[in-house]
């Protein structure tokens, strides 16, 4: 583990490669698990005030949950997530015509209906994050539906921090993600 900032770093995130291949695993991880995506405290209030803008990007069967469910649930390890459909897919997941699940909040930011891409969670995965009071904790989430992500990123040659770039700038901020090429350098010498 690594320390960056408030962060304790994998070291997976500096040796393992990954780039997402839709075309292979159809999104899976919007579909799969036991519970919704992941929320942060402030992304509640930003689901509520952005949901009748991304309710057309939506499913019939997604509506159905969120108006049944709410916006948000809280899962069996008491956090706060995005509810499901009968226990399978995300509510604000989407299929398109391939049958590849997409986010119906990040279709209405690609749109320009919102300014809120989708939760913080989903744009970092595979990275899960783990809050504990004094830092987080920044893991490679391994998964067998990403076996063919992890294929692709080998082939490409790029690590999951590099991947995660835009999502990790998002979460913890550009000079965090200097020090986090800083790190990788020295690792590489």
């Amino acid at each position: 583990m690594i320390e960056i900032g408030k962060t304790i770093v994998s070291h997976e995130l500096f040796e393992r490669k990954f780039v997402c291949d839709l075309a292979a695993c159809k999104g899976a991880c919007c579909v799969e698990g036991e519970s919704g995506a992941p929320l942060e405290e402030d992304e509640l209030d930003i689901l509520d005030d952005i949901f009748e803008k991304v309710k057309p990007y939506l499913r019939k069967e997604g509506i159905a949950a969120i108006e049944a469910q709410g916006k948000y649930v809280i899962d069996a390890d008491d956090e706060y997530t995005t509810p499901l459909v009968d226990g399978k897919e995300c509510a604000y997941v989407n299929f398109d015509s391939k049958g590849t699940a997409k986010c119906g909040i990040e279709l209405a930011y690609q749109n320009g209906k919102n300014d809120f891409q989708k939760p913080i969670s989903c744009h970092l995965y595979p990275v899960r994050v783990t809050k504990y009071q004094k830092f987080d904790a920044v893991n490679f989430h391994e998964w067998d539906i990403c076996r063919s992500a992890c294929k692709c990123g080998s082939k490409l040659n790029v690590l999951v921090f590099k991947f995660l770039k835009e999502a990790l700038v998002r979460k913890y901020g550009d000079n965090w993600y200097v020090e986090i090429e800083e790190v990788n350098r020295a690792l590489s010498t």
